[in-house]
């Protein structure tokens, strides 16, 4: 992976991240703790390609649908 592939990459993910905190009232820290423990974090990694061509909206809600599939309950 290049560098700046991996700099989008980053970049994403914390947009994502900031955007999930904001819906439900987490700090950004809360929020990756809440993705990383019920898979979230793990399904944007694997599906960086598809998910980053659609808008920040539908990442937080495949993000909780992910989630709540992984024993998450944020809704």
């Amino acid at each position: 992976m290049s560098q700046q592939e991996q700099s989008n990459r980053i970049a994403y993910f914390n947009c994502c991240i900031q955007a999930f905190a904001e819906r439900f009232r987490l700090s950004a820290t809360e929020a990756y703790r809440y993705l990383k423990n019920f898979l979230g974090m793990d399904f944007l990694y694997r599906f960086y390609e598809a998910e980053h061509t659609q808008s920040i909206d539908d990442a937080v809600a495949d993000l909780v649908m992910i989630c709540g599939r992984n024993g998450g309950q944020l809704q």
